[in-house]
């Protein structure tokens, strides 16, 4: 049994410009004559490029940028949650999922490489988000690789180095071809190159370009590098190309649907694929593709924006860990000693002592976005309670002004997280009601025993690095919440 998820897709590279036309249509929402199109099960969101300054890179790591501020606006208004976000200087990648799959999430892990001046600076490279879906494993690869057109070994370079230093920490795939799908998107900036002999100049492809008949651009491709080094297995030979059917979509004149003539035209903006089809017994994998597209009219800077959709099948009746919270009857009250959460976790839910259970609004928006927690380390458990073969119960209590501290609807989310890189949202609560003590007549039984906190816990991190020894890698978007309110709706 299986059933399908659709992806969509936006690889962009912005040319450290600021965004400054709607995106509504670069997301495909519906518009006013088609409010009922459905929306995909996940967007991913690759650009490249976004402003980033060395002198600026603290603040980067701090506050939002305006791309995803903007991104946030718009999912999040439709219910999207920002399942993980990445940055790797200008290379930024953001994925977001419908509410629905967030409870089936699984092994939720961010990585990067960089590849600028030979592995030192990460004005090029990659970043990536892997995580499992239904009983698949899905690993998403945004890159900006070497420019130039005679840099081809360089970015063939770009691409095997990539390959052997992005790794995982699950062991089945620790690498990003070991996943059942693989989607590889960026400014991989393979250029148009003709033999010396048959040389082009960029006015005379240009000319080409305009005899084009029916979207068929083969003649042009037949020089295009990157469908080169896959035939000749130097780069990106495990993966596949939907048939490009649209015109290069760079280089152009910022605010214009003007070619460049200082460049060849080229298709340096691809979305590639990679599934592993029999990698299961009772199924057989694939990734359907629905669209594979450029968006002209975007016209902020020299690249024209890419974007594609997929339907990818996974397990229909896969069954996951779960953890299920108790219904919470009562009003909480701020500053109530007794905040505490039962819950039970299924036989199969080991526990490990990095688990811990957050506390979000109840219309959150973003996974890192959690208002206060506590690890599951504080409960005393028993060496019975911690092995599996039965439900367990336990009871998680939160100390006085451990971070709500406004009147409102709030949930629960337990998090699975073995080590610091990779989490697992295994439970979500249903919304409880939080309020002020001043606001109620309600009295407070003074009988109510005080919960104590363990204390002196760190915070639940996905960082891989320390943001005061390398800011170029850094996963910022749990910082958010206390720096800028980008999430905000006007």
């Amino acid at each position: 049994m299986s059933n399908f998820c659709r992806f969509y897709f936006v690889t962009w590279n912005v040319a450290t410009k600021s965004p400054g036309q709607d995106l509504n249509s670069l997301l495909d929402f519906p518009s006013q004559f088609n409010k009922n199109k459905s929306l995909p099960d996940f967007y991913v969101i690759g650009l490249q490029e976004v402003k980033s300054q060395p002198q600026n890179m603290l603040m980067d790591s701090l506050f939002t940028d305006q791309w995803t501020s903007m991104f946030n606006k718009i999912l999040c208004r439709q219910g999207f949650i920002v399942a993980k976000n990445i940055r790797l200087q200008g290379i930024m990648l953001l994925v977001y999922t419908q509410m629905k799959h967030v409870i089936n999430l699984r092994d939720i892990e961010a990585q990067y490489t960089k590849t600028g001046l030979g592995g030192l600076w990460g004005n090029k490279g990659a970043v990536s988000v892997r995580f499992n879906i239904y009983g698949c494993s899905v690993c998403l690869v945004n890159c900006h690789l070497t420019a130039h057109e005679h840099l081809l070994a360089d970015r063939i370079n770009d691409y095997n180095t990539i390959i052997k230093e992005h790794g995982y920490h699950l062991t089945e795939t620790s690498n990003i071809l070991y996943h059942d799908y693989v989607f590889w998107i960026g400014d991989l900036n393979f250029r148009t190159h003709h033999p010396v002999t048959s040389s082009l100049s960029p006015e005379e492809i240009v000319d080409a370009l305009q005899t084009v008949e029916k979207d068929k651009y083969t003649s042009i491709l037949k020089y295009d590098q990157l469908l080169a080094v896959i035939d000749s297995g130097e780069a990106f030979s495990e993966f596949m190309e939907p048939e490009i059917r649209f015109p290069p979509t760079y280089k152009f004149h910022m605010g214009t649907d003007d070619y460049d003539l200082k460049r060849k035209p080229s298709w340096t903006d691809r979305i590639l694929y990679k599934v592993i089809a029999n990698n299961y017994e009772n199924i057989t994998l694939r990734a359907d593709l629905i669209s594979y597209h450029h968006i002209p009219h975007y016209t902020v800077s020299d690249h024209k924006p890419v974007v594609a959709q997929f339907n990818i099948k996974a397990f229909s009746n896969f069954t996951v860990k779960t953890v299920e919270f108790a219904p919470i009857v009562r009003i909480w009250y701020i500053g109530d000693a007794d905040f505490r959460t039962e819950c039970t976790l299924s036989p199969d839910v080991e526990i490990n002592p990095n688990d811990w259970i957050g506390i979000y609004d109840a219309n959150f928006h973003n996974l890192d976005d959690y208002i206060a927690y506590e690890y599951l380390a504080k409960v005393n458990l028993t060496q019975e309670s911690l092995e599996s073969g039965q439900p367990r119960t336990i009871t998680l209590s939160f100390p006085v002004g451990s971070g709500v501290r406004t009147p409102g609807f709030y949930r629960f989310i337990y998090f699975s997280q073995p080590n610091n890189d990779v989490r697992s949202v295994l439970g979500i609560s249903e919304p409880f009601e939080v309020s002020s003590k001043e606001d109620s007549l309600v009295a407070i039984d003074p009988c109510v025993e005080a919960s104590t906190s363990a204390g002196g816990a760190s915070k639940p991190s996905t960082a891989t690095t320390d943001i005061f020894t390398d800011f170029t890698g850094l996963d910022v978007a749990k910082l958010s919440r206390h720096f800028s309110n980008d999430l905000s709706f006007d």
